[in-house]
């Protein structure tokens, strides 16, 4: 076998010409490592064997099944499996041609050591040596499927929602199948129905404007009461920050569903103090106006997320040397000009991070929006899209899949979300301070 194999490195072509033919051929045939050439061997004949499967399974994620009125509801092609089912193959078959790759880069490598030692190693040697290699690799092994299975499957799928017809009435499975219809309900949402685009151009503007002012309003509520509490002379000010903090430490469901009764038009508290005081006559519409709704859910949030950022930043205020501040007082320097030239820079060089987080988190705050308005008071388009005058783009999914059974539309928006959020915040990170300076 050895005078068969040069060892100079002339027939390095022939072993990936041998590897690329059949998994684990030139580790068996040429290189004398038999454990791994059977490990390799082995998962290309489980391939093969299963191949039948695997074609039937990729033909029907082509299809998604055809209409079987005649045959029961039990009977029928589920469409929704076959796509599962199809992702799930596509999965396994990556992982494949993954394995087959690594599997060619094995032998060249086997083979390029025994053209430096001149010799082969021994099997117990070379089993040593590739247990130790795949020991990693084997800790790692059940993560990486439970991420693949639990995490990727999922988001693949939701992905090829957005490029299907399945919504209701006529393409919900198993009494009707689904079909690809590529990019025609991104064209629906971005005009090619006047209704859905409307929609969907209003609630995508009102969830931007949502997360930039709840942003806006709690940090620099957090941080002028941090400030304010800093350079206080008062003794009890630690009470005022428990006090403060409060409303941070009630969960945010109970917090929005006692405001939506406190602000109720008919029977709120608010509105009958006012009432009771003379101030107002008639009931203020405080979650029934649709502008004056989102003004609501603005300062509501504010109420709910300030005491964060006032513990952040009063955090960050602790930890800005105190020769700074002597310096500037020295210097004549007022408590104002030291807010703007040392306290401001310094906080939102450590904390613009966590803004943009903020940023990101409010998109989709589902629970601040939900909770307190539901997505109300509807608006002209509500009777079609089911979308409020409150809705931001992630409790509008939640109608839509769980209302309408819209799960195409939701899922494209779920998509431009993803599209337009992820580069955003990378892009933003990287551009902190904090980030190219490595303190984060």
């Amino acid at each position: 076998m050895e005078k068969i194999l040069s060892l100079d490195g002339s027939a390095e072509k022939k072993i990936t010409i041998t590897a690329s033919c059949f998994m684990g051929l030139s580790h068996i045939v040429h290189l004398k490592d038999y454990v791994k050439g059977m490990f390799f061997a082995l998962t290309e004949v489980l391939f093969i064997v299963f191949s039948p499967v695997i074609m039937v399974k990729i033909i029907n994620l082509i299809t998604l099944g055809s209409p079987q009125p005649d045959l029961p509801i039990k009977q029928r092609s589920n469409s929704i499996f076959m796509l599962i089912d199809g992702i799930l193959i596509l999965a396994v078959i990556a992982l494949f041609i993954v394995i087959y790759v690594i599997s060619v880069k094995s032998a060249q490598e086997r083979y390029r050591e025994l053209c430096r030692k001149k010799s082969y190693t021994s099997q117990k040697a070379s089993l040593s040596a590739s247990f130790s290699k795949a020991f990693p690799i084997a800790g790692l092994a059940p993560s990486f499927i439970l991420l693949l299975v639990f995490v990727v499957v999922p988001l693949v799928f939701s992905i090829c929602v957005a490029f299907t017809n399945y919504s209701a009435p006529a393409h919900i499975p198993p009494n009707n199948t689904v079909d690809w219809v590529g990019f025609q309900n991104f064209k629906d949402l971005m005009g090619g129905q006047a209704t859905w685009s409307t929609g969907f151009a209003r609630v995508a503007l009102w969830t931007l404007t949502w997360a930039f002012f709840a942003t806006l309003t709690c940090y620099f509520g957090g941080l002028f009461i941090a400030v304010l509490l800093k350079e206080s002379k008062i003794k009890i000010s630690p009470v005022f920050r428990v006090i403060f903090i409060l409303p941070y430490a009630v969960p945010a469901v109970v917090s929005m569903l006692v405001w939506k009764n406190l602000l109720n038009g008919t029977f709120g508290t608010v509105n009958r103090t006012l009432m009771h005081f003379g101030l107002i006559t008639d009931a203020i519409p405080w979650l029934s106006s649709p502008l004056l709704a989102q003004i609501t859910v603005i300062i509501v949030n504010m109420w709910a997320g300030f005491g964060y950022f006032m513990l952040l930043t009063m955090g960050t205020m602790t930890a800005v040397s105190q020769d700074l501040y002597e310096a500037a007082r020295i210097d004549g320097a007022n408590k104002f000009q030291v807010l703007r030239k040392i306290t401001l820079p310094l906080v939102l060089y450590q904390t613009m991070p966590l803004i943009i987080m903020s940023f990101t988190h409010n998109i989709n705050n589902f629970g601040a929006i939900f909770f307190l308005t539901g997505g109300n008071p509807t608006v002209v388009d509500s009777t079609t899209t089911s979308a409020g005058g409150t809705d931001i783009l992630v409790t509008w999914i939640y109608k839509l899949t769980i209302t309408l059974l819209k799960y195409n539309y939701a899922s494209v928006i779920a998509v431009m979300i993803f599209i337009v959020l992820a580069p955003f915040a990378i892009y933003n990170f990287r551009r902190t301070k904090a980030y190219k300076e490595g303190e984060l």
